[in-house]
């Protein structure tokens, strides 16, 4: 470039001179040398000026891509600052996802956990279900309903009788016989007995004994005064298997039963011991 305005100048230097000679003047002299300065100069002075020109052209084009390129480079800049910050941004989004992300794979975790917990304990409800099934599926059925006679008033008799319950309404485990009177215990256990007495004569006495083996448990009893009347109690026994319980009609005391099941005797096994 430097080279380029040197020629330029030099350009402008001859020109000026060769002008100042041509028009003889003021204060200059024509000499020989001058008038000798032949065409080829003239046409390498004059290539320099154009070239001079061109690297001027040059010059300013090339000035012109530089402001253009630092435009571009400004808007680069600017574009890569706001990217910068995007990427920022996104690195902040991304960090902030990775914690939701760890929050709830720790929440998976304690959930898989509670899991594991509540089928733990759901087999363990599963094993004491079943458990209990072949406990209860084991245990033996049993259970009695009966009533007394359909044949209507029964004693007064001189001694204590076993009363003899005929109609057998049910007899789950056939722990009862109607023959004997007496109901014996399968398995040791709780059992649970009532009983219910009635006569419809005034005047009379009715009462019974509950026995468990040779031993008195039980006694209901009431007096009739006018008519019928009823008597009713209950109790749980514990019993060992082959024990037996029965009702016993005492001396000079009196019962009443019918097709309408007023005087019943029932039983059954509460819960093996």
């Amino acid at each position: 470039m430097r080279r380029a305005a040197a020629f330029l100048v030099l350009l402008l230097c001859l020109y000026w001179t060769r002008a100042r000679g041509e028009s003889g003047g003021v204060g200059v002299k024509s000499t020989s040398d001058q008038t000798n300065i032949t065409p080829d100069i003239w046409a390498e002075l004059k290539e320099l000026r154009d070239m001079a020109i061109q690297h001027s052209v040059e010059l300013t084009n090339t000035k012109s891509k530089m402001e253009k390129l630092e435009q571009e480079n400004t808007a680069i800049q600017t574009r890569l600052t706001a990217s910068e910050w995007k990427n920022a941004v996104l690195e902040n989004v991304v960090k902030e996802l990775q914690r939701e992300n760890t929050d709830l794979l720790d929440r998976v975790t304690s959930l898989e956990d509670q899991n594991k917990d509540m089928m733990t304990r759901m087999n363990a409800s599963e094993n004491e279900v079943k458990e209990l099934k072949r406990q209860i599926a084991d245990q033996p059925k049993v259970a009695f309903s009966l009533g007394l006679t359909d044949n209507g008033r029964i004693g007064p008799f001189n001694t204590d009788i076993t009363l003899k319950f005929s109609k057998v309404v049910t007899n789950f485990g056939q722990g009862y016989s109607p023959t004997t009177g007496l109901f014996t215990a399968p398995v040791r256990g709780a059992y649970y007995f009532s009983l219910t007495l009635l006569d419809n004569r005034s005047g009379v006495n009715t009462r019974v004994f509950l026995y468990h083996n040779d031993k008195k448990v039980l006694t209901s009893y009431i007096h009739n005064v006018d008519g019928a009347e009823s008597v009713s109690n209950s109790l749980v026994l514990r019993l060992e298997k082959g024990d037996v319980v029965y009702m016993v009609l005492p001396a000079d005391h009196t019962a009443f039963d019918d097709s309408h099941a007023y005087t019943t005797f029932n039983g059954f096994l509460l819960f093996p011991l």
